[in-house]
């Protein structure tokens, strides 16, 4: 082979690269041009150095989905832009001693050159920063949206908080009581803060997954379904014995009322100090709220088994029977979680069984299975399953659960209590008190109140002079100039608003924003028109929850607003497995990390995009430690090979209308070739890349065997056109090259069409007879495609593993589903 023919990625791949961006080639189309739209995104990166392998895979699986459905004959929106905002940043730039804005653009811009020599298919002139002003401006005014609509509002709530980074986390922040980026131990902290409304759409979040239930996970679904805990039952009002005071408590199993036997609040229910105060034992509850001020929010709620409790000293009364039963204060009780008290019914729930056995509380069976007695003083366990109610007053007899209604109608006609839903969702906490954020457009006037920034005088920009130490409040309350304003209302002195939001608010409608920029609107509503909702979404399952929660919720919103037409975002989910190394997740401290680009200077980007999709199902793990690029630069090289000899085979100006003279082998390898177009499109439509690029393998090997009998020709030439078109949405570099150089098309190989099939020539000859006795696998027999009832009721038959299965029983009767299955049933089966 000549040498300018040498596989040479390091060479081709910035080449095509530089040509893609000046052809336009991945550029969406704006006009209706008749093709389908394809919106394909991938959730956008955070800047936090350079791309790792975890990219590498994610956004491998994502260009093969986007350049495949392009070759497809679709209009296709590839966008990419950064999630940039965000505390990492904030630290990093902190110990560092330099400004978050430079750390972040200056990562960006790695990030973007990597990615470039990735080969990603972009339209890159659609990139967007979140921490650009341009973009956070849109955000805040999404903030103002949701304010002026009831649906942002501040409150005073307990929060976890890092001492060290100086902020709110999420529960999902905080690893083991620990905050997961630094390591330092969490405590709780009151602060007054912003909130979005999401649980006013708590019922519209799960219904709405109806819509989802083909084209995402259930994984995915169950996950969002339970973070919302959508429960019915009723809301019962206790009365406090000493005070007169009301207590409503929320529960599922008012069936159960009659076996109360004491009552638990939080430690910040509003009503706990006044009774601890009267019952004596005021040191106590403050010693233990002090305490509770050292621990997180998230570890209390995670920490059922400890059943801790502190007795009040007040009693409440069960209005179902007038019991008064005692009072106690307890951590596992959350005040964000139901009303902040519970009632305790301990023969029927494991936690409050357990609470009564560590208190000395009675325990009362109002439950019990029918025709069955339960002795509670020898129980060891609650029985919380369906029976009878007994020791129930008035509906003593009635079966349970299903006379829970006869309950609720009980209670709601004497006034104390009434059918509720309950939801496990709280409201969106998005308040942070960090520097690197979008500022919320909020101003604070002694006269007025809350007043948000009037639309014209956004965005409310995120002053560069900030100290942005860790100070125990918001680093921009230290900037006078940026705090001091006069109110948009009144004209008087008045302060703004000085936290900054969550960067989930930069994430939940950065897809809309894709779509087409326009200088005086959050989004273009013709263009979200045309390609919203987005077709394919791709990440990581780590986003299960909040990201897309979120998004689903803004998404809503807007549609209330009649800025958008649809009630979900993303039509079809993705989640890729995660990539690790020896069995360990990638981590910088454990020293694991792997980062592509010396890999793509070594092996070429191709062969990374194939090493990645080729290791296994999207949705699996990958373990770097037990892949290959080399494996898959050795496959690209025999690719290379291969087409360059089908060209020179091809000596004649019309040799390719020709067909071959090694007759039979350039028949079968034409037979390969429409097979494989039809199994390797199914494989696509799948998302199943492993197996697609197993069979494209074997194609290689059938062209290269054509090749050495001395095949060329029509039959050569069709095989290795479909095996360049066929690699590019994983190979883009390696089959530009050959579509065009080798092959000499003129336009892109993403413009030509996918390879379509003769369905005579993708028919199998052969089959696999599976042979069955008594519906046990016995034999599996290789017969021609077209093998006829009888013929394979034959070959059954003759077997020999079928006569040593029947072992000279009379055989009663053959089932033959030709060619593929014969099953035959012996007589003793049929009499059994």
């Amino acid at each position: 082979m000549a040498t300018e023919h040498i596989y040479d990625p390091g060479t081709i791949e910035p080449a095509w690269q530089d040509r893609w961006v000046d052809e336009g080639v991945f550029k969406a189309v704006e006009a209706d041009d008749g093709r389908p739209r394809f919106y394909n995104l991938q959730m956008f990166p955070y800047p936090s150095g350079d791309m790792h392998m975890g990219h590498a895979e994610a956004f491998g699986i994502s260009e093969a989905i986007g350049l495949y459905h392009r070759m497809k004959g679709e209009n296709v929106l590839n966008p990419i832009g950064w999630d940039a905002f965000g505390l990492p940043a904030e630290n990093a730039a902190i110990k560092r001693r330099i400004h978050p804005k430079e750390w972040t653009y200056a990562n960006i811009a790695q990030q973007r050159s990597t990615l470039r020599r990735y080969g990603c298919a972009f339209d890159w002139d659609r990139q967007l920063n979140t921490c650009d002003p341009d973009y956070y401006r849109w955000t805040q005014w999404i903030f103002l949206q949701l304010f002026d609509r009831g649906l942002a509002y501040r409150k005073t709530a307990p929060a976890n908080w890092c001492p060290k980074d100086q902020t709110v986390l999420a529960n999902e922040q905080v690893i083991a009581g620990r905050c997961e980026r630094c390591n330092t131990l969490v405590i709780r902290k009151d602060l007054t803060q912003w909130f979005f409304k999401i649980t006013d759409y708590a019922d519209r979040l799960l219904d709405d997954m109806a819509l989802l239930e083909d084209t995402w996970t259930d994984r995915v679904l169950n996950q969002q379904r339970n973070w919302i805990g959508r429960s019915e039952g009723a809301e019962v009002t206790f009365r406090i014995e000493e005070t007169g005071d009301e207590v409503t408590v929320f529960t599922t199993r008012p069936d159960t009322l009659w076996g109360v036997t004491f009552f638990v609040f939080a430690p910040e229910h509003s009503l706990v100090a006044g009774f601890a105060e009267k019952g004596g034992v005021k040191g106590e509850v403050d010693e233990l709220l002090d305490r509770l001020q050292r621990s997180p929010v998230a570890q209390r709620g995670e920490e059922e088994a400890s059943r801790e409790g502190i007795r009040l000293g007040v009693h409440a009364v069960n209005p179902v029977n007038g019991e008064a039963v005692p009072c106690y204060v307890a951590p596992y009780v959350l005040m964000e979680y139901g009303t902040g008290a519970v009632m305790g019914v301990p023969g029927h729930d494991q936690r409050d069984f357990e609470f009564a056995r560590a208190h000395g509380l009675p325990i009362r069976v109002v439950i019990r299975p029918a025709g069955e007695d339960r002795d509670a003083g020898a129980m060891t366990e609650p029985y919380d399953h369906e029976g009878v109610m007994v020791n129930s007053g008035p509906l003593d007899g009635t079966p349970s659960p299903d006379g829970i209604p006869a309950v609720i109608e009980w209670l709601a006609e004497r006034g104390v209590g009434r059918a509720a839903v309950s939801y496990r969702l709280r409201d969106w906490l998005i308040s942070r008190q960090r520097y690197w954020g979008a500022p919320i457009p909020i101003i604070h006037c002694p006269s007025c109140g809350e007043v948000g920034v009037p639309e014209e005088d956004l965005p409310v920009l995120l002053p560069d002079d900030v100290d942005f130490s860790p100070q125990g409040v918001s680093p921009l309350a230290s900037n006078a100039r940026f705090v001091n304003v006069s109110c948009p209302k009144c004209g008087g002195p008045a302060k703004r608003e000085t936290d900054t939001m969550d960067t989930f608010v930069d994430s939940s409608w950065y897809f809309l924003r894709f779509t087409g920029k326009v200088p005086d609107h959050a989004f273009s509503e013709a263009e979200v028109a045309k390609w919203m909702p987005v077709t394919q979404y791709t990440g990581g399952i780590e986003h299960a929850i909040l990201h897309l929660l979120y998004s689903r919720f803004i998404t809503k919103v807007l549609y209330d607003m009649g800025l958008v037409s649809f009630v979900e975002p993303f039509t079809r989910l993705l989640n890729q497995g995660m990539v690790i190394n020896e069995g360990a997740a990638l981590s910088k401290s454990k020293g694991n990390v792997v980062e592509p680009l010396p890999l793509i200077e070594r092996w070429g980007a191709d062969a990374i995009r194939t090493t990645m999709l080729f290791s296994g199902p999207a949705e699996d793990d990958v373990d770097w430690a037990t892949v290959s690029a080399q494996g898959a630069h050795k496959w690209l090289s025999r690719v290379w090979r291969a087409v360059w000899e089908s060209v020179e085979r091809t000596t004649e100006p019309d040799a390719r209308g020709e067909t071959s003279r090694a007759g039979d082998v350039a028949d079968g390898l034409l037979r390969v070739v429409h097979r494989t177009r039809k199994a390797v499109t199914a494989d696509m439509d799948r998302y199943r890349f492993n197996v697609a690029i197993a069979k494209l393998m074997t194609l290689t090997n059938e062209l290269v065997r054509a090749l050495d009998a001395g095949a060329h020709g029509r039959e050569v030439t069709e095989a290795a056109e479909t095996l360049t078109q066929m690699i590019a949405p994983f190979s883009p570099h390696i089959a530009e090259e050959l579509w065009r150089r080798a092959l000499g098309n003129e336009t892109s190989v993403f413009r030509s069409t996918w390879p379509a099939w003769d369905e005579r020539l993708a028919r199998s000859d052969e089959v696999v007879l599976i042979v069955q006795v008594d519906g046990k696998v016995r034999d599996r027999i290789t017969v021609p495609a077209d093998a006829s009832e009888e013929r394979c009721r034959e070959l059954a038959l003759e077997s020999e593993r079928v006569a040593s299965s029947i072992d000279g029983r009379p055989v009663d009767r053959v089932i033959v589903r030709a060619p593929k299955l014969v099953n035959i049933v012996t007589a003793r089966s049929a009499s059994a």
